[in-house]
């Protein structure tokens, strides 16, 4: 789901954000084909400081382990539910698209366990503890790091899981060794986007994601 390329780094803010303009196609016949824009977003390991993770009451940290891609592949699955990425990567749109993906990411050979973090909900007289957050972490580099699937389930957003998320990831990035981490995400995505910048990510590169129109079925 990302794509190592060397970019020198541009500071972004929201409203360099909003005046991006769509791909060049002026003049041209329209086509089915959809775009989807994304940013490629870095964190400066060296200079950008980590806030201390916190997670609020009732929610607890599972740190990696190869009996948590069961429960990594459905905290995904029920974040991306009805989110725009699942047009950009259909693999989220189900259970066993998630499943598959974390059993590739947990055999990357750049996997890292230290960036790589489930947070559960302990849950209430109506239901037992359950994950509902999850984030992974590889190094393509011994310098260069990539933030996975940032994902909350919708229920539980709006109380800093998704930042909490971020941080816990920076700092094993960081006890690893590593000296820059990026990730890549859908321009659509404003709360995401809004997310990233206040932690101190910073845009390096914009591109353009073609998805092809899925033929009719009997065609």
């Amino acid at each position: 789901m990302v794509v190592i390329t060397e970019t020198h780094e541009l500071t972004l803010d929201r409203q360099r954000i909003d005046s991006e303009e769509c791909p060049p196609c002026a003049g041209t016949p329209a086509m089915p084909t959809t775009y989807f824009k994304r940013y490629r977003m870095e964190f400066d390991l060296q200079r950008e400081e980590i806030a201390s993770p916190q997670l609020p009451d009732g929610y607890c940290w599972a740190s990696w382990s190869p009996a948590l891609v069961e429960s990594h592949a459905i905290a995904k699955f029920e974040s991306f539910q009805g989110e725009v990425d699942t047009q950009v990567f259909p693999c989220l749109a189900n259970l066993a698209g998630c499943r598959k993906l974390m059993r590739d990411i947990a055999s990357h050979s750049g996997f890292l366990p230290r960036a790589t973090w489930l947070i559960r909900f302990d849950g209430n007289e109506f239901a037992g503890q359950r994950p509902c957050a999850t984030i992974q972490g590889l190094f393509h580099s011994p310098w260069l790091g990539a933030v996975q699937n940032v994902g909350v389930v919708a229920e539980h957003r709006g109380l800093g899981l998704g930042r909490a998320l971020l941080n816990k990831s920076l700092a094993g990035f960081r006890a690893s060794g590593l000296q820059r981490v990026y990730l890549e995400v859908t321009a659509a995505n404003t709360p995401a986007v809004d997310l990233y910048l206040s932690v101190g990510f910073r845009l390096t590169r914009t591109s353009y994601r073609a998805i092809e129109p899925m033929e009719p079925a009997g065609t």
